[in-house]
């Protein structure tokens, strides 16, 4: 396929499997915003947000009318793709609704290692080269996930509705256990209860703390990556998300689906760096180990699911066009 065929005038109707997958996943969270309305400090602002995703797809959906090729409809994609900023944040809106449960996990860790490995792994690893790798792995995550996508929707056109479908629905079933089971992660759990106190194998209950409380524990800056990383926390982290990993998780799902496009350099280039990700997760303080391990295998589930789901409304669909229900 060609550059120029993406711009010849070709319909396509219906919408994309990664459009419908968001505007489910809109609704469910609208209900949760109408739910827990008077407790949330800014719930117009998430019916905004809202406004705006059906805005985007509303146009994007107009201008494909009015020229329907191919380049349109990968625009269309990327604008729902994008919303992920906006959807990340609103699990602690809904997570800090709930108590707390980091002093839980904190402890399944120091039971399995003996010891906090969010706290021991960095003060092991002390060198700038290292701190500035696991930093890089952490960081080229979004670029690992976009570079991933880019890829199908340019060159495995065909299967890049499936592969968007299962990429978001995947992200989107770990936003729902994020919404359901609070827990901040070291960076924040420690600052509050103090690193000492972490290190003693004390783990108090914080309960509701981190509702008015996303204070978190100061990156080591050492070089251009942790710099970018710190970067990147303060504009968008939130005491939420920490088990299961996301970022292990949603990383592992692109390198299922690097390796299954068949192209063999884009999964062995993105190798190192996802390993150099999941190790990332702990030395950064994002993670407790455990949340980093789970990460690997909700991401084998997730995936499954996705694939599975996609199949069958596929399946339907394809009944329902040739009339056969």
């Amino acid at each position: 396929m060609t550059l120029k065929d993406y711009f010849k005038k070709n319909l396509e109707s219906g919408l994309w499997s990664i459009e419908i997958i968001t505007f489910i996943y809109m609704i469910y969270t609208t209900i949760l915003t109408f739910a827990y309305w008077p407790d949330l400090n800014d719930p117009w602002g998430l019916i905004k947000t809202r406004l705006t995703v059906i805005a985007t797809f509303a146009l994007s959906y107009a201008i494909y009318r009015a020229y329907p090729c191919r380049a349109i409809r990968v625009i269309r994609v990327i604008a729902m793709l994008l919303f992920l900023i906006s959807w990340y944040p609103e699990t602690y809106d809904f997570c800090s609704q709930l108590p707390y449960q980091d002093h839980v996990f904190a402890a399944i860790d120091n039971a399995i290692f003996g010891f906090q490995p969010a706290l021991e792994f960095c003060k092991t690893v002390t060198s700038t080269f290292w701190c500035e790798a696991f930093n890089m792995g952490y960081y080229l995550y979004y670029y690992m996930m976009t570079a991933t996508l880019l890829f199908y929707l340019l060159w495995r056109y065909e299967k890049s509705d499936k592969a968007g479908f299962v990429f978001l629905t995947s992200f989107f079933l770990f936003y729902i256990i994020y919404e359901w089971l609070p827990v901040a992660g070291p960076q924040y759990y420690f600052k509050a209860v103090g690193e000492e106190c972490a290190a003693l194998g004390t783990f108090p209950d914080v309960g509701y703390y981190f509702r008015t409380h996303t204070e978190c524990l100061t990156l080591d800056v050492r070089g251009i990556f942790s710099q970018l990383v710190l970067g990147a926390q303060e504009i968008g982290e939130r005491p939420t998300a920490a088990f299961p990993s996301s970022h292990v998780g949603m990383s592992t799902v692109t390198m299922i689906m690097a390796y299954r496009s068949g192209n063999k350099p884009l999964f062995y280039i993105m190798l190192p760096i996802y390993i150099l990700l999941c190790c990332g997760t702990v030395y950064i303080k994002a993670h407790y180990c455990i949340d980093s391990i789970a990460g690997f295998f909700f991401a084998g589930l997730f995936y499954w699911i996705s694939y599975k789901i996609y199949d069958k409304l596929m399946v339907t669909k394809y009944r329902k066009l040739v009339g056969k229900e």
